[in-house]
Order: C-alpha cells, then structure tokens, then sequence
C-alpha cells in the first residue's frame, strides 16, 4: 500500500496487522532535508510499532558514528558531526530510548555504502559499474585505492530474513552486516571490468576539491560533508553478528562480476529496445 513515512496515520495504518516490519526508507540526500524528516519519521515508526506491536527490523546505515580511525562497531558513541550524520544520531537516540522503556521491540542492521545488481544509487553504481559495463570511464568522488567496506544486497537482505526469524533478545540492539573482506574499489571496479572483458578506466575527483566543487553543484556539497567515509581506510566489523548468526558473506569474486553482467544486460536490453544494437552507443539513463 501507499505509505508517506512524514505522516503517522499512514505509518500505523500500514503496520496494522504485521507482526514484523522492516523499514528500508531514504530521503533526498540533503542535509537540511534529513534534519527535519528523520526525527519526524522515526517518531511515526516508533508510534506505530508501539501501538500494533510489530517488531521493527531497520535497515541502517553507518554515518551516526562520525568520522572514525578504527573499525566501525556497534559500541561506538553516536556522533554530533556534520548535518547528515547528527541527523541519524538523533533518530538513533529516538529508537533507542523506545527500546529502553520498552515500548518497541527494535533491531538496527547497520549497511556500509553496498552495491548489486540494479543498485544504481552507490559508488559502484550508475558512476562505477555501470559506466565500467560500457567500456566507459568510472567516474568517483572516493579515492579508489583506499580500503573500503561494501555490502552485497542480496547479504543485507539476507542479514534481513535472520533477525526477522530470531527471538526477541536480538531486538532492541543494532547489527552490522557482515561484509567480504575489504578491498579498494579499485580491486572491486577491476573484478568488474575483467568480467565484462573490458580495460579498467577510472577518473576520481580528488576529496580536497568536493568543497570548492560544491559551490557549483548542491549535490557534491552534500557529499563533501562525508568525505570522512572514504578519505581514510573504512572498515567495518560485523564480530557481532557473525558470532550470533553468520559470517559467510558474498565474495566478491562472485557478487561484482553478477552485479556487472547485470548493468551489462540492461544496457544491451535498452539498446534493443531503441533500435541501438551497439551498447557502447547508448547513453546510460
């Protein structure tokens, strides 16, 4: 059914009746934008998982940890950096004082960036495989030869499913989801590239220029703010969940050349659509 997460009425009308439900939801990445609609749409999940019981699986990202030198764990103290991130402390704080006076039953399954077949919105996405798919240059405003952590969707779904099927003392606590050990996307955009049996090309914007950049386009000021997540080695530790559940994350070796082959198919698809029969011709949409 149609639910705006901004209105409570229709958050609780679509949780009646669930005995779990799992939030996945995102807003425009603006951080003036996440300052008033996080907390507004945490108060209306929190209402509505009180009020119809359901138990609340969240799928979370990692920014309310700030900028970190160490891996990331689910004990680090929330932060009050940036607009972004102080946006999704405060939401996290909203959740987690329900679960103290145990008024929901609440997991937080934390994702770093993740990427997949079809997932466009990620730095492996629409400027990294997709363009690589083409036999086009990657174009990123991360550094591509630093580590970095990122999750396969199909594990962040699968990481999902099981805390759906846990009990009740692996809720009001937050998860990270285990990932495959962390590579540059250098490495992951090269596994791309030999899979769809192209050369590796790649143009980065260097991180000290998104903030001059940013006085042209709103988009890459928003992205400046994050520069702590890939200026620096990030990494994730999922210790946690692997001794409660699973550890056996998605290679890589096998999760990018499918996330690949599948942006490759859609362009190839679109071609035949259009009367292109020649992928390298078609713009990417």
């Amino acid at each position: 059914m149609l639910c705006d997460a901004l209105n409570a009425a229709d958050v609780k009308r679509a949780m009646t009746g669930a005995g779990h439900a799992v939030i996945t939801i995102g807003f425009e990445y603006s951080g003036d934008v996440w300052k008033q609609a996080w907390p507004k749409a945490m108060a209306n999940f929190l209402a509505a998982a009180e009020a119809t019981g359901a138990r609340i699986v969240h799928i979370d990202n990692l920014y309310m940890y700030g900028p970190q030198h160490t891996p990331l764990h689910e004990d680090m103290p929330l932060t009050s950096y940036g607009k972004k991130p102080a946006a999704r402390s405060e939401a996290t704080r909203m959740w987690m004082q329900a679960a103290r006076e145990g008024r929901v039953k609440w997991a937080a399954l934390r994702a770093p960036d993740f990427y997949g077949a079809g997932v466009d919105r990620s730095h492996t996405g629409e400027t990294g495989l997709a363009l690589v798919a083409q036999g086009k240059t990657a174009q990123l405003i991360m550094s591509p030869d630093q580590p970095h952590a990122f999750a396969y969707v199909p594990d962040i779904a699968r990481a999902a499913v099981t805390l759906l099927d846990a009990g009740d003392d692996a809720y009001n606590q937050a998860w990270h989801v285990p990932c495959a050990p962390t590579r540059t996307l250098r490495q992951l955009l090269q596994i791309g590239a030999d899979a769809v049996g192209v050369k590796l090309k790649i143009m980065a914007i260097p991180s000290g220029m998104l903030s001059v950049l940013g006085l042209f386009s709103s988009m890459l000021r928003e992205f400046s703010e994050m520069r702590f997540t890939w200026n620096r080695p990030y990494h994730v530790n999922a210790t946690k969940f692997a001794r409660r559940f699973w550890s056996n994350a998605t290679p890589f070796e096998v999760g990018i050349p499918i996330t690949a082959k599948a942006f490759r198919a859609s362009i190839t698809d679109r071609a035949k659509e259009s009367g292109n029969d020649n992928p390298a011709r078609t713009a990417l949409v």
